[in-house]
């Protein structure tokens, strides 16, 4: 989305000549996502390459990437440890089904992730994406109220200004207007608790803001409208990413632990984004204190080598569904992919990136010098907010002739032609670099930002 969102004729790369022009494919056929297809096609923005911490374009660019691809690539393009580990998969097994057979690779991959994630949540259940690994969340929160007996529970309550994934499901739950406008109806019994975002008493936070955990009350006020026993989960994500990177008030997520397990409804983390050492912590839960149900991966769970996603499952929603004859299929529910060995291949050596490589550890270290760095742009004309938590950011931008997203969608353009790739959402430009980012890469990306804001700034009408 991000290459997309920043086609501009400031960075068009140069296929008209040479090797480019010999090899360059029909851009018809391909119907992008979230992209605005037919302004892309008349000025494209190809990958040719990567490596490390760039992007190599068609015309010969080298863009630094801002982003890790899509919140994903944590550790760098094309990483030597992964790579090597998907090349030797390759050889050795190439595909093999998750239904009523296995592979060594998901089970010892399940085990490991259950080993670092936080409190018991030590069952995995695998998928192939974010939005596959919400759905299979809510499908196992409202099973295990029937397994339990209890199928009065139906309802499952998300948050506004949330972003779950683009199935059914992970939309209805979802907070994003538009979204929810373009595909509904969705799915019955679903409601939202309030955002978080309070510009007018938390503007320019570091980390956690200091107001706002009163909005966790909503939910005690959600559930007692629905009648608490018709309520089967909660999900939110612990730092909303795609819609602004909003990071939670002091108290708020142990505070929605607390009104869930008072009436017995699932608290779901989606940690799609946090998870993995984005926030400076292995999971936002460690970080935050609060141990849920259940967590949804995926992005950083690979580097973005190969698709995949995996649920992480408290010892006590597992144990309800063991239960009965052992020769039924206790949760009807899975896909083709779900353990692929490449994908394990790829997870397996993307956790020892993290942990032996000790990337959650230099993204810890670094985040101090990512907050100071983003908070100098404070005064630039136009910056009326900065995020941040760990190595995750979002500089927000004052909207300009009441269109939502152009003021960012302009600097990701400059930013863009001065080889930089961030991302806008909305009226905000996201950050989440890479883990292997070095102080100077920091600075580039600050320096980039501050040039490209002010750039714009100059350039709107007076």
């Amino acid at each position: 989305m991000a290459l997309a969102d920043a086609s501009s004729s400031l960075a068009t790369p140069d296929v008209s000549t040479g090797a480019a022009a010999a090899t360059a494919p029909s851009l018809e056929a391909f119907w992008m996502p979230f992209t605005p297809n037919r302004k892309f096609k008349r000025a494209p923005q190809l990958i040719a390459g990567s490596e490390g911490l760039y992007y190599d374009m068609v015309g010969g660019r080298r863009v630094l990437d801002a982003i890790a691809g899509l919140w994903c690539v944590n550790a760098g393009h094309r990483n030597p440890r992964i790579s090597a580990a998907l090349k030797a998969q390759i050889d050795t097994l190439d595909y093999a089904s998750s239904f009523q057979m296995g592979h060594t690779g998901a089970f010892a991959l399940a085990s490991r992730l259950g080993d670092l994630a936080p409190g018991d949540l030590n069952h995995v259940f695998f998928t192939n994406s974010g939005s596959e690994s919400v759905d299979t969340a809510l499908k196992i929160a409202l099973a295990y109220h029937r397994a339990r007996g209890d199928a009065g529970r139906y309802r499952l309550i998300g948050r506004e200004r949330s972003y779950h994934g683009v199935s059914f499901g992970s939309i209805s739950v979802g907070g994003i207007g538009r979204q929810r406008s373009t595909f509904g109806p969705l799915l019955n019994g679903v409601d939202h608790l309030p955002h978080t975002h309070d510009l007018a008493r938390n503007a320019f936070s570091r980390g956690e803001p200091a107001f706002g955990v009163e909005k966790a009350d909503a939910l005690e006020a959600l559930l007692t409208l629905h009648d608490p026993s018709t309520v089967a989960a909660v999900i939110v994500e612990p730092v909303a990413g795609s819609t602004g990177v909003l990071v939670p008030p002091v108290g708020y997520l142990k505070r929605l632990r607390e009104i869930c397990s008072k009436h017995g409804v699932l608290l779901i983390l989606d940690e799609v984004i946090t998870g993995f050492g984005r926030v400076g912590a292995r999971f936002a839960s460690d970080l935050f204190g609060v141990v849920p149900d259940i967590i949804t991966t995926a992005k950083g769970l690979t580097n973005g080598a190969v698709p995949m996603g995996a649920v992480l499952v408290s010892d006590r929603v597992h144990q309800a569904f063991m239960r009965g004859s052992e020769d039924s299929v206790e949760l009807l529910h899975g896909y083709t992919y779900s353990g692929h060995p490449l994908a394990c291949a790829a997870a397996m050596a993307t956790l020892d990136c993290y942990i032996e490589d000790g990337l959650f550890d230099q993204a810890a270290a670094l985040s101090p010098y990512f907050e100071d760095a983003l908070h100098s742009l404070k005064d630039l004309p136009g910056v009326i907010d900065i995020r941040n938590i760990g190595m995750l950011a979002g500089v927000e931008l004052a909207t300009r002739d009441g269109s939502v997203g152009n003021h960012a969608q302009a600097v990701t353009q400059q930013c863009l032609a001065r080889n930089v790739l961030v991302r806008p959402v909305g009226d905000t430009i996201a950050l989440s670099p890479p883990f292997t980012f070095t102080r100077g890469h920091v600075d580039e990306v600050i320096d980039t930002l501050r040039a490209s804001i002010l750039a714009v700034a100059d350039a709107a009408p007076r």
